[in-house]
Parts: C-alpha cells; sequence; structure tokens
C-alpha cells in the first residue's frame, strides 16, 4: 500500500481480529521518536511499537536491560504525538513488572495515562503469565512475548534461536498458549524455527506477530533501525533490509563538512538580507557610537 492510499481511520484491537479472519497480514514496525512515527504512519503500517530495542538503536547500551521506564515513557510520548491511525503499543522495560500484580499495574496504568498506549507489551511465560492475567483484569490490553526475549537472553544462552528441539518448541508453545488463557490480545513470537510457529497457529486464536518465526504467523514485525539501515550494530538473520540510510546519511553529512571547509556553503542563496538603505544606516548608528 502506498502513502497515498493509507487510510487514516483509527484502528481498534478488533481490526487485528478481522485482519486474522480474513488472512490479511498485520504489518508491525517499530518507532522511537517524532520523526520516525510520522514516517510509519505514513507507510501505512498497523501497528508500532515503542520496543526496548531503543535502549540500543536510540540510546546506545549495550543490551536492553538498563532501559529505564522514564526513557520509555519519553520515546513513547513522542511517538505518539506522530501517530494516526497505528495501535501503539508500549514496551515495559525489564524490572518494572516482574516482581508483582501491582507494580506491573502501576507501571502500565502510566504507559497508558502518560503516553497514551493503546496495548502494552510484556516477555516470557512462567511468572508473567501471572503479570499478563492481572493486566488484563485490571482492563489493561497486553502484548505477550514469547521465544527469544532479549530481557531475559542471559538466561537464554545469549542471542540465539529458541525451540529448536521437540522439548524446547513445546515449552515456547506452552508459553504461548498460557498467555491466551491469561487474556493477552496479541502474541510476538521471536527467533524460532517456521516448524514451531506452524505448529502453534491452531492452537491460538490471537493475531500472532513474528519476527524470525517464519511465515506462517498473522504479521511481522521489524526494528525500524534495521529494516531502514540506520543502526551499525549486527543485525539478526531474519532482518532484511528495504534501504541504507545510514550510508546515505554518513555521506550527506561528510559532503556537508566538505562545503564548510571549502567555503562553499553557506552561498548567496542561503542568507538573509537587510532591505535597501539599512545595511548603510547600521554603519552609521555603530561610527555614531
Amino acid at each position: 500500500m502506498s502513502a497515498h492510499a493509507a487510510p487514516t481511520k483509527r484502528l481498534a484491537l478488533g481490526d487485528l481480529a478481522a485482519k486474522r479472519d480474513a488472512g490479511e497480514p498485520i504489518v508491525m514496525v517499530t518507532a522511537y521518536d517524532f520523526p520516525s512515527a510520522q514516517i510509519v504512519e505514513a507507510a501505512g503500517v498497523d501497528i508500532v511499537l515503542v520496543g526496548d530495542s531503543a535502549a540500543m538503536t536510540v540510546l546506545g547500551y549495550d543490551s536492553t536491560v538498563p532501559v529505564t521506564i522514564d526513557e520509555m515513557l519519553m520515546l513513547t510520548k513522542a511517538v505518539r504525538r506522530g501517530l494516526t491511525r497505528p495501535l501503539l503499543v508500549g514496551d515495559l522495560p525489564f524490572g518494572s513488572y516482574e516482581a508483582s500484580d501491582e507494580i506491573a499495574i502501576a507501571t502500565a496504568q502510566r504507559f497508558i495515562k502518560e503516553a497514551g498506549v493503546d496495548l502494552v507489551k510484556i516477555e516470557r511465560g512462567g511468572t508473567t503469565v501471572d503479570r499478563a492475567r492481572a493486566l488484563v483484569n485490571a482492563g489493561i490490553p497486553v502484548v505477550g512475548h514469547v521465544g527469544l526475549t532479549p530481557q531475559t537472553a542471559t538466561a537464554l544462552g545469549g542471542y540465539r534461536a529458541q525451540g529448536r528441539t521437540a522439548e524446547a518448541a513445546l515449552a515456547v508453545i506452552d508459553d504461548a498458549l498460557a498467555l491466551q488463557a491469561a487474556g493477552v490480545s496479541l502474541l510476538v513470537v521471536e527467533a524460532v524455527p517456521s516448524e514451531v510457529t506452524a505448529a502453534l497457529m491452531p492452537l491460538l486464536d490471537i493475531p500472532v506477530i513474528g519476527i524470525g518465526a517464519g511465515a506462517d504467523a498473522d504479521g511481522q514485525v521489524l526494528v525500524f533501525h534495521d529494516l531502514l539501515g540506520i543502526y551499525a550494530g549486527g543485525a539478526a538473520k531474519f532482518v532484511k533490509r528495504y534501504a541504507d540510510l545510514r550510508a546515505a546519511s554518513v555521506e550527506g553529512v561528510a559532503a556537508y563538512a566538505d562545503e564548510v571547509r571549502d567555503g562553499v556553503y553557506p552561498g548567496p542563496e542561503h542568507g538573509y538580507g537587510m532591505p535597501e538603505g539599512e545595511a548603510a544606516r547600521l554603519r552609521e548608528l555603530i561610527a555614531g557610537r
């Protein structure tokens, strides 16, 4: 869909279920500030995730773990100001929801009240299922996340595919089913073999968004900086680059720097002038001081 053809009606959760039922793929992408939100809005995506991947792509941390609630809220509020149509998902950062239902609800409420998100996302199964159920019972729509969960990547053996044995795959499926039973509205499945996603899909009634999980999911998500070639860090196997904006940006800034050093920029066309006679009057005023 071209930017000019993108519909403007704000999406609702029910629209995602309708897309799933109709077999219409759901498009999800991350964004982290007002300009990127405007870009993905114009591109006609369905869901925008302000992911804790911002910790690395925007804030320069070496993992998602250090990013704080306040940092995520600042980024999410900026994205909200740039969106009209897509659903907005706020990623609850590591340490902001795991300890108790009460802490999880309080954190999620901040994202809804202060940043205007439509849903919040939490990672893992296990005790996170209890947090998901508490959030849903508090009237907060939730996105679950199974497979590779970056907040706990160290415990999973690093940033690597999950569910590669039958037993490990069954654990991923069990987490997904538990989150569905807890009432989550949407599920992200990351970095699992395509066969796992294919086995999971008939067991779920909620939309599934894949990232490195094959083509059987109801939709796909990629990180804005990865798909546009902005982030200088290494890319996962599942990333496809649709542009090389980092190289273009470096080239543009380097050209600017060269022109400044060579005295080419700014030229006369880039400056402002005074009305006729005012420059002479200014010189007289200065001379008379």
